[in-house]
């Protein structure tokens, strides 16, 4: 007859079985991984920063992987149509998401509802970097500078607006118009490259844009850059005042990182954090990322972890402060 402790015993062994199996498991996969293309699922539309790097990270992973990424952009709603396809994916590391503070920070605050857990519904891979965002004006308006754009939307009452193609340019042009006391009308766009072409052509007079995907219309002349969106000056962009020097209070982090379907083996995460820290600290794609107003700041998973549950907690303070309703 069989006893209880006997029992008992089995159970633990076979448990302490199955626990050996799905580590050799996870261990296997991560050896053999990639098996096929990987893709990478961008909220925004080809052209815009988070495409960009998108693209010069993944050219890299390419050869040093062995494997093919396939980029697929998923513009629209502030990032949930891509968020949600990727919470619901198979948590294999075939389908990744190089999302933004705009999925993972602001739309919680933004949106009365969300199809998906920024922080359930994602494992964490690696933080990647930091965008530097700009405020530009259409240059036939003749302005140079942070103050004189006050100046010009107080004597335009109600005849100026702003343009956004992201949440950074959503809230902290929200916050510009209140803090400063202005009356200007805020026209969302779905992505920011469809933002710039209007602010280009005169429908709207200003907006918060990354650098990564204005600096081409900077250059050209077709858009004036009058300062950082920051309390102080970035080392990237020394020439540029910052927006805080006239108008304080910028100090929300656009940041970008790479996240998996939650449940995805953790030795499949590790090797993607290992090839994509490589990528970023390379000397030629750190360069890379900052001759186009992109700062660096590669991390492990837990310190995206950790950071996406404080970048939450400011954005949600700055939603707050500039006013904005859910939808």
């Amino acid at each position: 007859m069989k006893t209880r402790g006997g029992i008992m015993h089995r159970v633990k062994n076979c448990l302490h079985f199955v626990l050996l199996s799905l580590s050799a498991s996870e261990i296997a996969a991560a050896q053999t991984f990639p098996e096929k293309p990987i893709r990478v699922i961008v909220p925004f539309a080809a052209g815009s920063g988070t495409d960009i790097l998108a693209r010069i990270v993944t050219d890299d992973l390419r050869a040093a992987m062995g494997a093919n990424f396939v980029i697929d952009n998923r513009a629209g709603a502030s990032g949930q149509i891509a968020a949600e396809l990727v919470a619901k994916a198979n948590p294999d590391g075939y389908t990744l998401l190089l999302s933004t503070n705009t999925p993972h920070s602001a739309n919680p605050f933004l949106f009365k509802k969300l199809n998906y857990d920024p922080v359930k519904d994602f494992d964490p891979v690696a933080r990647m970097i930091y965008y530097v965002f700009i405020l530009v004006v259409n240059p036939n308006t003749g302005i140079k500078s942070v103050p004189e754009l006050i100046a010009h939307v107080k004597s335009n009452v109600g005849k100026t607006s702003y343009a956004f193609g992201n949440s950074t340019g959503q809230v902290n042009g929200a916050y510009f118009v209140s803090a400063a006391k202005l009356d200007a009308l805020a026209v969302p766009y779905k992505s920011t490259p469809p933002a710039m072409t209007d602010l280009i052509s005169g429908q709207v007079q200003f907006m918060f844009v990354d650098a990564a995907s204005s600096q081409g219309h900077v250059k050209s002349g077709r858009l004036r850059s009058l300062a950082v969106m920051s309390d102080k000056r970035w080392e990237v962009m020394p020439d540029l005042p910052a927006v805080g020097e006239t108008v304080p209070g910028f100090d929300t982090v656009p940041w970008a990182g790479m996240f998996a379907p939650a449940g995805t083996p953790k030795a499949v995460i590790n090797r993607l954090n290992t090839e994509i820290v490589k990528t970023i600290n390379k000397p030629t794609i750190n360069q890379r990322l900052a001759d186009i107003g992109l700062a660096p700041g590669a991390s492990t998973p837990a310190e995206l972890d950790r950071f996406v549950k404080q970048q939450l907690t400011a954005w949600g303070r700055k939603i707050k402060d500039a006013g904005i309703q859910p939808e």
